[in-house]
């Protein structure tokens, strides 16, 4: 029988002994055990409550309250037997009723109604009301603490795993708090029971002595009322302790220490305080007539306590200064920490001590909740889970300059001005306005720093007025998006691979790894991101690599065939439905020409034309897409299927937004109008 089972059995018996209680009467020696246990079971509770650093150190604390109050209903319900037919409840009842209430009636009566009203009206209606306080603003404060860990996770101040374990943590509390406030109602019902039983026990034991045993008003009445106390002290002390017990759990603010060392260290722990009360104590014993013996001594010892804790601060704070210093120095030394200088952040962005109350939420910045969104965003857009993005203050950098950098190295920068918003025309507008000439970081676009007074004008003359945190976001989005297909790693692809096994088994592993690796699946979602297609639709792109992979296993072919299956999604993105798209077109001899200077080798096929011609093809792609450009309209070139990839290939280092499409990826009733041809 192993430890756990053991515990459960354990369990069952104490709430079976209570149950049984309520039926059968069991002897005095047997209730004598049973009172002691509780009484036991109380102080663990306490001691435990006490010293736990958390509140969910004992989670199952409601349910410990309803076991411990119904088992204390029972031994009252046993024990008012046993006073009532034999006037013998046993050894610990007639103790407490002589020994605690000193075997006078009158001062045993005081003591009972002294816990009575301690407990009914102090701690228990103070529990209740903390306990309500606390499971109101824990269900209050948790989707503030949601937030928090998304924005930590976002910026890869915590790990995934911490993040799950926090988000459990706070459900945890959030259930605890929530049964508290309903199991404090149990003790508080306890110590009415309690009140009542006693009363009853009063009423009845005098009737009984009188009427079954013979005894006169006054015998009677001194022997069932000291029995009563006693029956009522043993069972409201341990109901005591547990009142107290869930006034300490539900009001414990320290989580990092011992409750003693807490309480101690904050009531005692301010040299200067002792000193003042210190002197407060010693003169009332010299100036009024207060025992001078007494106090001037009590104000001696505040006194001397507080030099002693001055002189421990001092030590201690100078054990800390060594020890920081040792552990800066030991990591230093420590060999593993160059390891840990080899990572490299896939995002960061790194800003000026200027920039730094837009990413502090205490000071109102919403920076990383921006952050959560562009990761959202992108996820919605291309179908990938950008990677962390690394938020981080850097002092070496201009005060509102910003940079960003892709796997360590910068590569893009901004700068902004804080409390200013930027304007910039859209093209229409033909009026005016003043302010700090500049350029938007994203596109490049001339733009205009405006105060906050100059808003709301700026904005009705028809220009775009844009915020900080805004101009920031749009940036990293556009650079995440320029860089998204290198930050995809071979781990990023498993994991959309393993996304799409779980509903499409079959598919997954008639493809991975018996005709692809995770390695070419890769290559070809690279491919498809370089040139800004979605692979939300990650279905059609593995059923398609599995319909051509066993013919071939090259990326760039299969990336092809896997554009034209996703035809409908090119064509939406880059074709307005119910209007004529202007295009530019390759003229079919340059197209031969390409295709006779592709080289196959093992590695691939590359293209492999002469300075001359290319220089002569990149002059006339510029001429005739500037045509389009001039018009507002995206530069879009059609070519044959076989030529797309070679030719996109030969433009993509000198026209990055170039967007090159075959016959092939264009739905049947798409209108296109061409506008140019590109020769060489």
């Amino acid at each position: 029988m192993t430890g756990m089972k053991r515990a459960d059995i354990g369990v069952a018996l104490y709430v079976l002994a209570a149950f049984v209680m309520f039926i059968i009467s069991i002897p005095n020696w047997i209730l004598d055990i049973l009172l002691a246990i509780n009484i036991a079971v109380a102080f663990t509770i306490l001691f435990t409550c006490m010293f736990s650093k958390e509140v969910l150190d004992m989670s199952y604390f409601p349910t410990m309250l309803l076991f411990t109050t119904i088992f204390r209903i029972a031994l009252n319900v046993s024990s008012t037997k046993l006073i009532l037919t034999t006037g013998d409840p046993g050894n610990v009842v007639a103790t407490f009723g002589e020994y605690v209430g000193g075997g006078d009636l009158i001062i045993g009566f005081i003591v009972f109604i002294i816990l009575i009203i301690i407990q009914f009206m102090v701690i228990n209606k103070g529990s209740e009301r903390v306990a309500e306080v606390t499971a109101r603003f824990t269900l209050d404060a948790m989707p503030g603490k949601q937030m928090a860990i998304d924005a930590d996770l976002n910026t890869g101040a915590i790990t995934d795993e911490e993040a799950k374990r926090r988000r459990d943590k706070i459900q945890e509390e959030s259930s605890f708090f929530g049964s508290m406030d309903g199991a404090v109602k149990y003790v508080k019902g306890d110590a009415t029971a309690g009140l009542i039983i006693t009363a009853v026990n009063l009423v009845g034991g005098l009737i009984m002595g009188m009427m079954r045993q013979g005894l006169d008003f006054n015998t009677a009445i001194q022997k069932y009322t000291i029995l009563t106390i006693g029956d009522g002290l043993v069972s409201q002390i341990p109901s005591l302790l547990i009142s107290l017990s869930t006034g300490i759990l539900v009001t414990k603010g320290s989580k990092d220490a011992d409750f003693g060392t807490v309480l101690v260290g904050q009531l005692f722990g301010i040299p200067k305080v002792m000193y003042l009360v210190g002197a407060v104590i010693a003169f009332l014993g010299v100036v009024t007539p207060l025992n001078p013996v007494i106090f001037i001594t009590l104000g001696l010892v505040f006194i001397v306590v507080g030099r002693i804790m001055a002189g421990t601060l001092e030590t201690a704070k100078i054990e800390t200064e060594v020890s920081e210093e040792e552990t800066a120095a030991e990591e230093i030394r420590q060999p593993e920490n160059v390891n840990a200088l080899l990572q490299v952040d896939p995002i960061e962005l790194e800003f000026g001590y200027g920039i730094i109350p837009l990413a502090d939420v205490n000071q109102g910045g919403d920076l990383l909740d921006r952050v959560v969104m562009i990761r959202r965003q992108i996820a919605l857009e291309l179908g990938t889970v950008v990677p962390i993005i690394r938020l981080r203050d850097n002092i070496q950098l201009n005060p509102n300059q910003y940079i960003i950098k892709i796997k360590g190295v910068q590569v893009s920068e901004g700068e902004i001005l804080f409390d200013h918003y930027m304007a910039m025309n859209p093209g229409y507008v033909e009026e005016e306005i003043t302010g700090i000439p500049t350029f938007e970081p994203s596109f490049h676009l001339p733009a205009i720093w405006i105060s906050e007074s100059q808003r709301e004008r700026a904005e009705s003359m028809g220009y775009t007025v844009v915020d900080p945190p805004s101009i920031i976001a749009t940036h990293l989005t556009q650079v995440i998006r320029e860089h998204i297909s290198e930050l995809l790693s071979r781990q990023d692809t498993q994991n959309l691979i393993n996304n799409i096994k779980e509903p499409n088994p079959t598919l997954v592993e008639e493809l991975v790894p018996k005709m692809l690796s995770v390695g070419e699946i890769q290559k070809v979602l690279q491919n498809l991101l370089k040139e800004g297609i979605s692979i939300r639709d990650l279905l059609t792109i593995f059923e398609t690599m599995a319909d051509y992979a066993p013919t071939t296993r090259d990326p760039d072919i299969l990336t092809e065939y896997v554009r034209q299956a996703l035809k409908r999604a090119i064509s939406s993105k880059f074709f307005p439905s119910n209007e004529t798209t202007s295009v530019v077109t390759l003229d079919p001899k340059l197209e031969q020409k390409i295709m006779g200077s592709v080289k196959q080798t093992e590695q691939g096929a590359y293209l492999n034309l002469d300075p001359d011609t290319t220089k002569e093809i990149m002059k006339s792609v510029e001429s005739e897409t500037s045509k389009l450009e001039e018009q507002g309209k995206a530069p879009i070139i059609i070519t044959s299927p076989i030529v797309r990839i070679y030719f996109k290939r030969l433009t993509e280092d000198y026209f990055k937004d170039l967007i090159v499409v075959s016959y092939n990826e264009v739905e049947s009733n798409v209108e296109l109008q061409s506008v140019g041809m590109i020769t060489a």
